[in-house]
């Protein structure tokens, strides 16, 4: 579920002059039902909202006073989000004759006396904001409108507001929708506002709020192309770009070998993602992602992360997690990452995050041999599954794909990306000329490749020229000490044939140690010991 939170301005949008309809409050009483959360954002006084309409209790919290007041009716809790204004303002405004209300923070008036509100804010040196709306003028403090209400409210129900719509009708809504993933205008409302919205619909006032209630509850809006907040990951020869959506349906898969691109494809994206204030939460067997943007990173080489504590982090809507698995033995990392993943989903199910699930090097978690419908919910969505290899992965996982980016592998002196991708219901395949690329680099884990234990198709093997050698280096500490001790015509056989420049490019992911073995081939008597002091120097030598 993408939706889980319905925020609604009430006059002009839920209420036509102060009356909500029956139809209305039977919307939202089965939206309510579905399990979501429902707010009323209004610039009224909370208690004259009392006073006239006897349904609050269809929503979990009220912004009222344009943002400055919250109000939980379950437990008639009222907050106040900013200070009141000084007496000396009321006096000086009601001296000038100016028809004043006011609640717990706001001040209320109408046109035309904002001239006389201006002044006396101007005289007394008050850091307060005229906000007008259909007439009305109100004043607040500075900073406090209907979107830093509503976000206060969110914030309590550790909701997001990529997990919002909002619907209103006037100027003061502005602010509010644009907090909203969807913001939706009524048919009546103010042509500026309508002009900002991702939905304008048919229908005026309460009509409106139904029909977007009963959407919103049947569909989720899946039939409304939310495009304004797709994430641009490439272009094709011809200059189009290709977007991938902050949410689909299934699971995107990026596939293709070492070296292909699809690391610096996912980076490019989870970047932008992260950047638009989208939770994630990595999976990472391999440390790759230590340096990833704002994330927490949880487990290094030594310690196992506590799932217990990632869960705890995730329960804050605005923190991303990286979860490194490189102290969990690759034996374990199946049932780890499957206890992980129940938490994961049990949040999803509740408060509709993590935004994305990142499974990096997703055969190390879900490998063909594993039954994974035990583990992955009925309806996966936003679930990003990278691999070297699609065959490798889980039949139950590799069934969730509705957006495949394949990658393949790179050509000498290419200039171009070797990708392609296949949407779910879309005949075509969409060749990618040009994969943006990512701002920063994952972080290849120096104690990893030194000393930990990578995976079988990631390790060297030293076989020699008649294949009579499968001597195995799971790390660089393992490769040095073969190295040291095996035969010239099996270290110059892997030195001609360009064997260790591409697995310490493409395994290692090191492109100055992949450098130095270049090197060291155009000098083959000395090469051994160049390419082992190089590693000396870069990994194994005390910090």
């Amino acid at each position: 579920m993408r939706f889980r939170a319905f925020a609604t301005d009430f006059d002009g949008t839920l209420a036509d002059e102060g009356q909500v309809s029956a139809a209305a409050l039977a919307a939202l009483t089965a939206l309510r039902k579905s399990d979501r959360f429902l707010l009323l954002v209004t610039g009224r006084l909370l208690e004259d909202l009392q006073s006239t309409f006897p349904h609050l209790d269809l929503f979990h919290w009220v912004v009222a006073e344009n943002g400055a007041v919250l109000y939980e009716p379950v437990s008639r809790q009222r907050v106040t989000l900013a200070a009141p204004p000084p007496k000396e303002f009321l006096d000086r405004l009601t001296a000038l004759g100016v028809p004043l209300e006011w609640g717990h923070v706001i001040v209320a008036t109408r046109e035309p006396h904002e001239k006389a509100v201006l002044d006396v804010i101007r005289d007394l040196g008050l850091e307060l904001q005229v906000i007008f709306n259909k007439g009305a003028v109100m004043v607040l403090p500075a900073n406090v409108n209907k979107a830093s209400g509503l976000d206060a409210a969110l914030r309590r129900m550790k909701l997001s507001p990529h997990n919002t719509v909002g619907v209103g009708d006037a100027e003061n809504d502005h602010a509010f929708l644009s907090l909203c993933e969807c913001a939706v205008a009524t048919a009546n409302a103010l042509p500026s506002l309508q002009q900002h919205a991702n939905i304008v619909l048919d229908e005026p006032n309460g009509e409106g709020v139904v029909r977007l209630a009963d959407e919103v509850r049947l569909s989720d809006l899946a039939g409304r192309p939310l495009t304004q907040h797709d994430v641009p990951l490439g272009t094709t020869r011809e200059g189009t770009e290709v977007f991938l959506p902050p949410y689909i349906s299934g699971t995107l898969l990026l596939a293709g070998p070492s070296g292909g691109g699809k690391s610096s494809a996912a980076l490019s994206f989870l970047e932008r993602i992260e950047g638009r204030g989208y939770q994630i939460c990595i999976i990472d067997p391999e440390g790759d992602y230590e340096a990833f943007g704002n994330a927490i990173v949880l487990g290094d080489a030594a310690t196992p992360p506590p799932v217990e504590e990632v869960t705890n982090i995730l329960l804050e809507p605005d923190r991303s997690a990286i979860v490194n698995l490189l102290a969990v033995p690759v034996a374990d990392r199946p049932a780890f990452a499957g206890e992980l993943l129940s938490h994961l989903f049990g949040i999803r199910s509740r408060y509709g995050r993590p935004h994305w699930i990142v499974l990096d090097e997703a055969h190390h978690i879900f490998p063909v041999e594993r039954a994974a419908d035990a583990i992955l919910p009925r309806d996966v969505y936003s679930l990003l599954v990278i691999t070297t290899e699609p065959k490798l992965l889980a039949k139950e996982l590799l069934a969730t794909a509705r957006t495949v980016v394949g990658f393949g592998s790179p050509a000498p002196n290419a200039t171009e990306a070797q990708a392609s991708i296949w949407r779910s219901g879309e005949p075509d395949v969409t060749a990618i000329a040009e994969v943006y690329p990512p701002t920063s680099k994952k972080e290849r884990h120096r104690r990893k490749y030194a000393v930990g234990d990578l995976a079988s198709e990631k390790s060297f093997f030293f076989q020699g020229p008649d294949r009579k050698l499968n001597l195995r280096a799971n790390n660089l500490t393992i490769f040095a000490q073969i190295a040291e001790g095996v035969d010239d015509a099996t270290w110059f056989y892997h030195l001609q044939r360009g064997d260790y420049e591409r697995w310490f490019g493409e395994s290692i992911g090191d492109e100055d140690l992949a450098l130095a073995a270049k090197n060291a081939a155009r000098q083959p008597a000395t090469s051994r010991q160049v390419i082992l002091s190089a590693i000396r120097d870069r990994y194994t030598a005390p910090g």
